[in-house]
């Protein structure tokens, strides 16, 4: 035998005792660790199978809802989505309470259709995009069914430069305004939808058109 050969079993037999001595005192923990990785996959592919189940069965029991209310058939439709708000997943709880005061406001309910907006707005665990739009829609419920406070109360905050629905809480504080007889703070709101340069096109046509109206009664003077 070669000096070469003699070496390399030598080498051999090295790599099997060092391969078998790691075995023996890692072995048992990395059977454990696979085990563990396996069932965590398991786990995590199972729960992710159930929230999607979940999720489409809201969304499926969400939709039939919706046709619901666009037959008509409202009474149907506030129990279903009383339904959905009481057991359903993700967003579609929150959907439903917003869902099912617009249906009260097409009811005629609109007392109703206002103190679901107002619960919307009240609940801290929604997130603040959809309680500032709640605000908003109890706000132009209330341009035709109560007074300037009521509309004022609702949706002044949201009139600030910064915020996104700024055009909109104007325009209803304006129409608000008008209705009560204040055609100064009305023109005040229209110009300042016309004026800003991030306003929609048909948004700031309507405040231009408005404020062209209150202006030609003489009213603001």
């Amino acid at each position: 035998m070669s000096n070469d050969s003699f070496i390399r079993e030598v080498n051999e037999e090295i790599r099997q005792d060092q391969a078998r001595a790691l075995w023996e005192r890692f072995g048992p923990a990395f059977i454990v660790a696979a085990v563990v990785v396996v069932l965590a996959t398991a786990a995590y592919v199972g729960y992710d199978y159930w929230v999607q189940g979940k999720a489409n069965a809201s969304g499926d029991a969400f939709s039939q809802a919706l046709v619901l209310a666009n037959d008509g058939k409202t009474d149907e439709a506030l129990a279903a989505l009383k339904a959905i708000e009481d057991d359903s997943y993700g967003a579609y709880p929150i959907l439903a309470r917003m869902r099912a005061a617009t249906v009260l406001a097409d009811k005629g309910d609109f007392a109703g259709a206002v103190t679901g907006f107002d619960a919307v707005t009240a609940d801290n665990a929604i997130p603040q995009s959809l309680r500032d739009m709640a605000r908003l829609r109890a706000g132009f419920i209330l341009v035709d069914t109560g007074s300037y406070d009521d509309v004022s109360a609702r949706v002044e905050t949201l009139a600030a430069d910064t915020n996104p629905l700024r055009h909109a809480a104007r325009e209803a504080l304006g129409l608000s305004a008008w209705k009560a007889g204040r055609a100064a703070d009305a023109l005040k709101f229209f110009d300042q939808i016309a004026d800003d340069q991030g306003v929609p096109r048909n948004t700031s046509d309507r405040a231009r058109l408005l404020a062209e109206l209150i202006r030609g009664s003489g009213s603001a003077s």
